[in-house]
């Protein structure tokens, strides 16, 4: 007798139908579907375009009356998918699992279905959709690099949770996370080569009730960015590096208005990032970024480790405006480790709209041993006001 018949269980696997009767004699019915993309015309040789098999595969699970669906991309197979693909909801069902076994893989930039597509892999408007699994998702970037499209996209997907993938070499962002609600992800493992441009390990905006955690992402951009209409967001556990750190913006291009609030990073790894924990405005912008932390991080030679820059201007060509996005209510707390460059501590904030109530605690940066012996290490502050610990090192004098 199997594990599932001693269990109590019956099954049909053509519908994966689980039936139990419990020793109080009441009947439980639970039934699932698992949808296997092969049965869908999938060939997973790494040739053949498997666009197509993906959409049916998805048109049968998201139409499907059972309890949690499950499309299957099966292991030890590379499916290639040389088409945008959108996985588009709402689905019959309340909860969609997608289990990712095999790899998936981009096309190079030449054989990309739509060339004009700023996107590649979507899901959208799918409420409790799970997607997990040990496989991995290729972007191909390095016929793409300074082009698009962003590998992989969540719009509109609330009670999300994403966990277990690897995700490398996307042509533009690795993940995008926007208009989303109560989304968890963890244990994800993101690289691209630190020269890479506009690699973003996760983008979120418009998005709420966010939880990243216990993951890896080195990329050649920001590791975790957080745009306009951010708000609790909770990130702890990620090691960081290559790539320009864990952001808040940029916000207010263009003369745009920005909101951002509850935005938390805690117990996180910077590993030869380009900058640790950075706010960064346009000017000219409006709006606020507020009540934000940073707690307990770890640097292992880290440029820029502790950044405000309310004058970001990545062209160097910015008209000078007096509008900005307000800071306030920023706290960076148990900061240790190294940096390689002398300007540990940057605060440089607007005249007009200058950044209120900085709090920072517990800082102890050290050069990196590659720097000049006895190199002391200096904090920069621009219209910044606040409270600093006298035993920060370095000092900020300006909020003392």
């Amino acid at each position: 007798m199997g594990i599932v018949a001693m269990l109590g269980y019956t099954y049909d696997w053509m519908d994966f139908k689980l039936t139990r009767t419990s020793l109080m004699g009441f009947k439980l019915t639970r039934t699932t579907s698992l949808i296997d993309v092969l049965n869908f015309g999938a060939i997973g040789d790494g040739i053949a375009d498997d666009s197509q098999a993906f959409l049916k595969a998805w048109n049968a699970t998201c139409g499907s009356t059972s309890n949690g669906p499950s499309m299957i991309i099966p292991g030890n197979k590379t499916f290639l998918v040389k088409q945008p693909v959108r996985f588009e909801g709402p689905c019959k069902s309340s909860s969609i699992n997608v289990q990712v076994w095999g790899d998936i893989k981009a096309p190079d930039m030449m054989n990309f279905g739509d060339i004009n597509s700023h996107t590649w892999l979507v899901f959208s408007n799918v409420d409790g959709l799970i997607v997990s699994g040990t496989g991995q998702i290729d972007g191909t970037g390095k016929s793409w690099w300074d082009s698009c499209p962003t590998a992989l996209t969540f719009n509109r997907c609330n009670n999300l949770q994403l966990s277990g993938l690897r995700h490398v070499d996307s042509a533009n962002n690795h993940i995008s996370i926007t208009n989303c609600a109560i989304v968890t992800i963890s244990n994800i493992h993101i690289t691209a080569p630190e020269t890479s441009p506009n690699t973003d390990g996760i983008d979120i905006s418009n998005s709420n009730r966010i939880v990243i955690h216990d993951s890896y992402i080195g990329t050649g951009d920001d590791c975790i960015a957080m745009i306009n209409g951010c708000k609790y967001i909770n990130i702890t556990g990620v090691n960081c590096g290559p790539g320009h750190g864990i952001s808040i913006g940029s916000l207010g291009k263009n003369g745009s208005r920005a909101t951002v609030e509850e935005l938390h990073v805690k117990n996180c790894t910077f590993n030869g990032t380009q900058n640790g924990a950075r706010i960064k405005t346009w000017q000219g912008g409006s709006g606020y970024a507020k009540i934000i932390s940073f707690v307990d991080i770890i640097l292992i030679e880290t440029s820029n480790p502790i950044l405000i820059d309310q004058y970001y201007c990545p062209h160097n060509t910015c008209k000078d405006q007096t509008s900005a996005v307000g800071i306030s209510n920023v706290s960076f707390t148990g900061f240790r480790g190294t940096t390689n460059t002398i300007d540990a501590i940057q605060l440089s904030c607007s005249k007009n709209v200058p950044c209120t109530d900085i709090e920072l605690n517990q800082i102890n940066i050290m050069p990196a041993s590659d720097m000049k012996p006895g190199t002391i290490l200096q904090s920069t502050c621009i219209n910044a006001h606040g409270t600093s610990n006298t035993s920060n090192n370095p000092k900020v004098n300006c909020l003392l």
